[in-house]
């Protein structure tokens, strides 16, 4: 199987859909991978690092999703690129299902779509949960945003000096999962 890692596209969106490591390990099981040129860029994933693990580059979106007999993304397809996909394509990846008006365009194309966000919640499943998983980084990033507008200082280590005896005292509730 050929599989395709495309760049996103959305503004701001920095993640990728497959690092080195796990290129390497797809790799090992014997598929071939191709990934778009800078698609882990905002990752700070280089391209070098996709090709010293096996992976090729594909110089456009377009030649790494016409490529992909199984494309892997973040974030849902636009037309465009829905239209760049091969007929027959499995798609796998954040797709927002109750959002999405490309999976006509999908179905029309004969390609499998599977989205990451409606597999089941249970512990068979938690190496598979994207929710949980991207939840838990958005949270430990939300906590790092507050202490730039929180006055107080807000240490995570003890030393030799000692401790600091005026430090934050704050409360963080995890509330659930989208």
């Amino acid at each position: 199987m050929q599989i395709a890692i495309p760049a996103e596209r959305l503004a701001g969106e920095t993640r990728v859909a497959a690092t080195p490591e796990t290129v390497k390990k797809l790799i090992a099981m014997g598929h071939a991978v191709v990934v778009e040129r800078g698609a882990g860029q905002h990752a700070a994933l280089p391209d070098a690092a996709y090709t010293e693990v096996g992976a090729t580059l594909a110089e456009t979106r377009a030649d790494a999703l016409a490529a992909g007999d199984i494309v892997l993304t973040v974030r849902p397809l636009d037309e465009a690129a829905v239209g760049e996909l091969k007929p027959g394509a499995v798609l796998i990846g954040q797709l927002a299902p109750y959002q999405n008006a490309t999976f006509p365009l999908l179905a029309a194309k004969k390609v499998s779509a599977f989205a990451m966000e409606l597999l089941p919640r249970t512990t068979r499943a938690q190496s598979m949960d994207v929710l949980s998983s991207q939840n838990n980084i958005a949270g430990y990033k939300a906590v790092l945003l507050a202490t730039q507008h929180y006055p107080r200082f807000m240490p995570m280590l003890m030393t030799a000096a000692g401790t600091v005896k005026l430090k934050a005292r704050v409360l963080i509730m995890g509330v659930g999962v989208d």
